[in-house]
């Protein structure tokens, strides 16, 4: 894969992983040529429990998508989850020589100076997104490149992880082939492929339900300004489920995806489940189902909630909206459910802007996947993240104090592993 247009995005997660291929159309486009989706056995709440088995699966999914694409994939984007993540604000502050204008190497010193913070042992920094600057006080700027000043300050969003499950997700994209260009917290991934312009300028709270995590980020003022992780996902309704009906979990997901909704009003009382296990001796209706499926639902939402409002205040009067993505998103009922928990307006999250094989891609399970591609592609400035081309790009973290340092400590640590 040489081609400079063509970036790959790899999601690692717990119930699936998924490939995505993308490149830069004429029109500008994200344009979708390579796909590739496979169970995931080897996970546990995002973080890699069983490294044999997760590379078998990635090379199974990147093998998939190279030959839909008719490309090799040598180098991908990997998203991270899991409950080791942390994340906090941090303020950093620079002095400018009087007479000359603020450049580059200012600002990529004022935010090495808000990225200066004590971490708990065994961590790595994973993103330093700046938020606003401040010129002699005055506040609000996006762009202080060639400003006029004396004192530079920043504020950050930064996202840390534990080393040993981010240097496990990289051992096994490096043992299926594929080179580690750079780790993005699904929150981030998955805002830039589903959230317009708007949304992301206004506060709007992004739920990533995902299989072992849900994934939380609120987006500010053209970027990702707060972020969490909750230890809870669509593999906890599979759980309810397969203890109620006292079934393998295998079974479980299928009746969850074949009858479950968030909404018992929903279901039908006269219909059966269909369950194909000789320990299956109940009679539930798909209503009953529901009910079981509501409370969970409401769990993770109720903790969402609490989450955003424990860090940044009440969250109805500090969002706009709030949009859901990820594989659990596409249970009937949910948005309703969020509804109801938030008082906002509420919406599903599915890739914006993308063209190729949009059947495949355009559904919320492939958000982190297709927003993999996007991030790259902005990294190498030959995409814009929306739908709406005219606005300004989503701003993101400079490679040098954001990923630099980062990667290059996965890429030794291989190298001395091996």
């Amino acid at each position: 894969m040489t081609d400079e247009r063509i970036v790959v995005g790899l999601d690692i997660g717990t119930t699936k992983i998924c490939t995505v291929i993308g490149e830069v159309a004429s029109d500008g486009v994200l344009d979708i040529i390579g796909e590739g989706t496979v169970p995931s056995d080897g996970l546990r709440k995002g973080v890699v429990v069983n490294l044999e088995r997760t590379i078998a699966s990635v090379r199974q999914s990147v093998a998939a998508a190279e030959r839909v694409a008719g490309v090799e994939v040598r180098d991908a984007w990997v998203g991270v989850a899991g409950s080791h993540l942390r994340a906090f604000t941090s303020h950093g502050m620079a002095a400018i020589r009087r007479g000359q204008q603020i450049s580059d190497a200012d600002v990529e010193r004022t935010i090495e100076n808000a990225r200066a913070v004590p971490l708990e042992a065994n961590m790595d920094v994973i993103h330093v997104i700046p938020q606003e600057y401040v010129v002699d006080g005055q506040d609000g700027i996006k762009d202080p490149v060639g400003m006029s000043g004396v004192r530079l300050e920043v504020d950050v969003h930064i996202v840390a992880g534990a080393q040993g499950p981010i240097q496990n997700l990289a051992r096994c994209a490096k043992d299926a082939g594929v080179e580690v260009d750079g780790m993005v917290v699904q929150a981030l991934a998955s805002g830039l492929a589903v959230l317009d312009d708007s949304e992301r300028e206004l506060t709007t709270v992004l739920i990533d339900i995902g299989g072992g995590t849900t994934d939380v980020g609120v987006f500010r003022r053209g970027t990702l300004s707060d972020s969490a992780v909750i230890p809870l996902g669509g593999d906890h309704i599979t759980q309810d489920i397969s203890q109620l009906l006292r079934i393998p979990p295998d079974e479980a997901e299928r009746v969850k995806k074949k009858y479950g909704v968030a909404v018992p009003e929903l279901a039908d009382r006269e219909v059966a489940l269909e369950v194909s296990h000789p320990n299956y001796t109940a009679s539930l209706s798909t209503f009953e189902l529901a009910q079981v499926i509501r409370p969970r639902v409401m769990e993770i939402l109720d903790l969402v909630k609490r989450a955003i409002e424990q860090r940044l205040g009440a969250l109805e009067l500090l969002a706009g909206s709030v949009v859901i993505t990820g594989g659990a998103s596409l249970m009937p009922g949910i948005e309703q459910v969020a509804t109801e928990r938030f008082r906002l307006p509420v919406r599903i999250g599915k890739p914006l802007n993308v063209s190729g094989l949009v059947d495949v891609v355009a559904s919320p399970a492939h958000a982190t996947a297709v927003g993999l591609v996007r991030h790259g592609m902005l990294q190498k400035r030959i995409v814009v993240p929306a739908a709406s081309r005219s606005a300004r790009p989503l701003r993101l973290p400079r490679d040098n104090v954001n990923m630099g340092g980062f990667i290059m400590n996965i890429r030794n640590f291989l190298k001395d592993f091996f």
